[in-house]
């Protein structure tokens, strides 16, 4: 985020907009540094400082310049030779302006200054970007230091290099961009020294009591500083900062600092400087800061903090941070489609009521065109230059751009060098028709018709542009056909105001889609957007409808949600009783409240288009059910007697929930509908409606003449342009599925040698992992008992659990434990009485279950090396849970160092090898109300859509720890033709998303070893 970087330019001169291309002139600011030396001692508590700079002055300034300095720091020089004058100026501005004049041939001074820099506003709620909150802050609780407050000289907007030493009180520390070359502590002070030898746009200091914690990455150092400790926390960073720095040294060239660092800031919110980056106490716990932040603020170390937008020329430095973070993130998840589709609608909207401006024209981050324009339209602008060029032409462009303006300035026409050099093509028109050229196409759809030809099919459109002028487009198109799973893909180029394309098919065409994935920018056609939460509550006009019938308390709480929503930029709000209205308002937006309100019946019968279902006890979205008691639920539809019009519906049974639901639903302003548990609006749900009706789509009649809504046939992969190295090994994950189903192992059937050989495998990758012994008097992974089999007992049946266990750390939490499970027992040859080649055949349970007990396997592997948790984890591969889940029975009656009524929560890993459309299914999830913010909370840095199974199934091995009273849950893949068959083989496993899969554990597991809130266990089984 550059926006610190940026204000110092406008506080000090006017800029000029220059909306053409224009090359940066030859870096000349780069040649003009100004050099500091400063030593700086805090004072936090009296909210002082005292400062002495040694500067050294660039030739071009000699012999009178000026600088800005903060109102009342009283600079002077203890040379005589020296003389400072103060600029009067009766502006009520937070800065002074001084003269200088040094004696010939002296480009050295030094100036000493001090008192105090207090800014209470930066710990208020005023807009994010309020100039004011740039002035900086020195108070007990905490230091925070930019540019713009001027607490160095400013030389008129010069680059700086610097050396800075830092005094602070001993318990304080001190971050800035840079590497650290001293870091001392004693009895009264600390004392830390920065230095930056390449030049930097301004200088920031953070301080605060810190907590240190740090790794290395090669020449980088990853840190992270903490106002209170955890380990756990700052070990995610560490190894997120590790991932994202290496993937994007292989994208882009070398990482320009010698560190990154994650600070924990004492306000609430985040920005990113030059190697470092700061976060407030609950931002930096959100799981989107630690990925899609943290993604996003180490690229921006490449682009904007090394290399240097020119701002007058356009800021390129957000739209190619968001498409290599924010929009390749999507793209590991396969969520890149939808989200391309939210910067196409809010482009969209934002033109409802703004003016349309090109992206040279934008310079900060701020504004109302910052988002729509400067991040959404420069983004899509990079993603279609990618379409066109190709992934690895792409590649080679941004490295060059990288290596040609490392520490410089540089602009759109810089980067079109590098693109032109690379691919040997003039990109000037895709140039200026993007950037700077305002406005986006709107593409319609005409005619379609279809004629046999041969053996297949002619079908032919039309598309049209219907904006004011023309644009040349790359237009995908796809095609869906009768008996055919895959659609048909091509590209139409587009260059005229319309255009006729053919297309022969070698099937019966039964639907043509437009742009299907939003690979261009473009105006979108009201039907291409779902309705939405902002399209309400950042309407000019609302209606909220209360409902009359409620408790007192409760309606008094949706009266204050309804006029705390007027606060946050709506200019009218009309709020009244459901009985003083006849009908639903038809000339605006409105806010339905409460389930009592009169009006729920037609809102709903209008959202159930969308596979919602309401009754006295929850809310269904598709297959996921939502329990009313204790969740508050926000849900958007059109207004069914006006769609030009849409509806915000709002839910809560407690009063004190709809107070917090009012202060973070603006978080949530892009999604169709939301779901939050208890008073902490914590989210558990949240989505965007599927489109219905999209004009650039068309339904082709068939023989007959009638019309079938088909669905989109598939369409082709699309790879990331790159991905991070996994923490999980997917190799090595199939290694343990090839073996474990391999015909030496016939199957793994139950008394058997060859299962017997699979609790050795697991056994010995435990020992590799370095876990504990959990098995027999905690000498052995082994937990062997007797069983009965086929209903007589046999002494000569003993089967093994497989035990490992990574001890928790807080003493007060020392028998507390979390079971991870997966069974390792399968059918052998008993599933193949009935083939002809039973003799031979077996069963071999790939996906059920070697697929659960490898991604066991390198849980444990990954988990130990990187989790410190507080409580005990234990890893259990369990025997015969196929004849009667007596592996896990036994466990649970013989808890003995971990007792079961010590076991927070069980999570069992059964045949998860097949998992289609990214969507894993979480079984008995009722068992404790958490479950489910816990994986929803997970599941967005993994790319996997959860479907909860609310059902109280009898099906695996976690029924064993219902029975004890113990919250558990199963991960499943969903029900596969190869279940119990010989064909449940190991080439059928989706081995990409065994990664996902165990990601997603991984974060779940986490969670739970260090939270402090128990589950709360909601069912109970029969011990059966």
């Amino acid at each position: 985020m550059k926006f610190f970087r940026s204000i110092i330019l406008c506080c000090i001169f006017s800029i000029t907009l220059i909306p053409g291309l224009s090359n940066s002139e030859e870096n000349i600011p780069f040649n003009r540094v100004v050099i500091h030396n400063l030593k700086i001692t805090f004072y936090p508590e009296e909210r002082r400082f005292s400062a002495e700079d040694t500067i050294i002055v660039p030739e071009h300034l000699l012999p009178e310049f000026q600088f800005f300095l903060h109102k009342g720091l009283n600079p002077y020089s203890p040379s005589s030779e020296i003389v400072i004058l103060n600029n009067q100026s009766k502006q009520d501005i937070p800065h002074e302006s001084y003269s200088v004049k040094l004696p010939t041939g002296v480009n050295t001074f030094v100036l000493r200054y001090g008192g105090t820099i207090h800014n209470p506003s930066l710990s208020g709620k005023k807009k994010l970007f309020n100039l004011i909150q740039a002035q900086g802050i020195i108070s007990e609780a905490g230091i925070y230091l930019a540019g713009s407050s001027f607490w160095y000289p400013v030389f008129n907007g010069e680059f700086v290099k610097f050396n800075l030493l830092v005094e602070l009180p001993s318990e304080w520390d001190a971050i800035s961009q840079g590497e650290r070359t001293l870091h001392k502590k004693d009895t009264n002070s600390t004392y830390v020294r920065w230095e930056s030898n390449n030049p930097q746009e301004e200088i920031f200091l953070i301080g605060a009591r810190f907590i240190e914690y740090s790794q290395s990455i090669g020449k980088v150092i990853a840190m992270v500083f903490l106002r209170t400790p955890d380990k756990g926390l700052a070990d995610q960073y560490l190894d997120a900062i590790a991932r994202y720095i290496n993937m994007y040294e292989s994208l882009i060239g070398e990482y320009p600092y010698k560190k990154f660092a994650i600070v924990e800031n004492v306000w609430e919110f985040g920005y990113g400087m030059p190697s470092f980056t700061v976060l407030g106490p609950k931002f930096i716990r959100l799981p989107f800061s630690l990925t899609s932040f943290s993604l996003h603020e180490v690229l921006h170390t490449w682009w904007g903090n090394s290399v240097f937008p020119d701002y007058e020329r356009g800021n390129w430095s957000e739209g190619l941070t968001g498409y290599l973070s924010d929009h390749l993130l999507k793209e590991q998840q396969n969520e890149d489609s939808a989200f391309r589709l939210r910067l196409l609608q809010r482009y969209s909207e934002y033109l409802l009521t703004a003016k349309d401006s090109p992206v040279s024209a934008f310079q900060l981050r701020t504004g109302s065109f910052a988002e729509p324009i400067g991040y959404g339209k420069s983004l899509m602008f990079f993603h279609m230059l990618r379409l066109q060029l190709g992934d690895r032409i792409f590649t080679e462009a941004i490295r060059d751009f990288y290596q040609k303006n490392k520490f410089k300035r540089a602009t759109f026409a810089d980067i079109m060098k590098s693109f032109e050099n690379v691919s040997r093509k003039n990109l000037k028109k895709e140039f200026e028709q993007w950037i700077v050229r305002p406005g986006a196409p709107i593409l319609k759809l005409g005619e379609v018709k279809i004629s046999r030809e041969r053996e297949g099919y002619i079908l032919s459109a039309i598309i049209e542009q219907k904006q004011h002028g023309k644009f040349n487009l790359n237009v995908p198109v796809a095609i869906t056909m009768k008996d055919k799973d895959k659609a048909y893909q091509t590209t139409v180029r587009v260059d005229k105001k319309k255009m006729e394309f053919k297309v022969y098919l070698p099937s019966r065409p039964v639907r043509l889609d437009i742009d299907p994935e939003f690979d261009i920018f473009r105006r979108l056609e009201r039907d291409e957007i779902p309705p939405v939460i902002s399209q309400v509550i950042g309407a000019e006009k609302i209606v909220a409808i209360l409902p009359s019938s409620s408790d007192k308390n409760l309606l008094k709480a949706y009266r204050k949600f309804a006029s705390d929503l007027a606060l946050s930029g709506s200019s009218e709000i009309d709020i009244r009783l459901d009985t003083e209205m006849d009908s639903l308002p038809q000339d605006c937006s409105v806010i339905l409240l409460g389930l009592e309100n009169k009006f729920v019946s037609k809102v709903f019968n209008s959202l159930s288009k969308y596979k919602v279902v309401l009754n006295h006890r929850l809310v269904k979205i598709g297959r996921t059910e939502i329990m009313l008691e204790n969740n508050s639920i926000v849900l958007t539809s059109r207004n069914p007697d006006n769609e030009a019009f849409n509806i915000l519906f709002v839910f809560s049974n407690a009063p004190e929930n709809l107070l917090e639901l009012g202060r973070n639903l603006s978080r949530f302003s892009g999604f169709s509908y939301a779901g939050f548990d208890g008073k902490n609006s914590i989210n558990i749900i949240k989505g965007r409606w599927n489109l219905i009706n999209s004009p650039l789509t068309v339904f082709i009649p068939d023989e007959k003449g009638d019309i079938i809504s088909a669905e989109i046939g598939e369409l082709l992969p699309r790879k990331p342009l790159i991905t991070p190295q996994n923490i999980f090994s997917e190799e090595a994950m199939m290694q343990s599925i090839r073996f474990l189903s391999s015909e030496e192992l016939k199957g793994r059937g139950l008394g058997t040698e060859e299962l017997d050989k699979a609790a050795q495998y697991i056994a010995e990758k435990f020992r590799e992992a370095g876990l504990k012994p959990g098995g027999d008097k905690g000498k052995s992974y082994f937990q062997t008992f007797e069983d009965w089999f086929r209903g007589e007992k046999t002494s000569e049946l003993i089967l093994k659990n497989v035990v490992g266990i990574i001890p928790g750390k807080k003493p007060e939490w020392s028998e507390q434990s979390i079971v991870i499970g997966a069974h390792y027992d399968h059918l052998g040859t008993e599933c193949v009485e009935s083939y002809e080649d039973g003799d031979n055949a077996y069963c071999p349970g790939a996906n059920d279950n070697a697929s659960g007990v490898a991604v066991l396997i390198e849980l444990a592997r990954v988990l130990n090396k990187s989790l410190n948790p507080d409580r005990t984890i234990i890893f259990v591969a369990f025997t015969n849970e196929e004849k009667g889940k007596s592996g896990s029975r036994y466990f649970v009656n013989n808890m003995k160092e971990y007792p079961a009524d010590k076991c927070i929560g069980m999570i069992n890993i059964d045949t998860v090898g097949q998992i289609k459309k990214n969507r894993i299914f979480i079984l008995n999830s009722v068992s404790a109300k958490e479950w489910q913010y816990i994986f929803r909370s997970s599941s967005s840095n993994t790319g996997l859509d959860i479907d909860f199974v609310t059902e109280e199934l009898d099906v695996s091995d976690q029924i064993a720890f219902h029975s004890v009273g113990i919250p558990a849950v199963q991960l499943f893949s969903g029900p596969h033709p190869d279940y119990h068959q010989p064909t449940d083989t190991a080439d059928k496993i989706n081995s990409s998303g065994l990664v996902k899969t165990a990601l997603l554990l991984k974060l779940a597991i986490e969670k739970l070893s260090n939270q402090e809130e128990l589950l709360s266990p909601a069912i109970r089984f029969e011990n059966k």
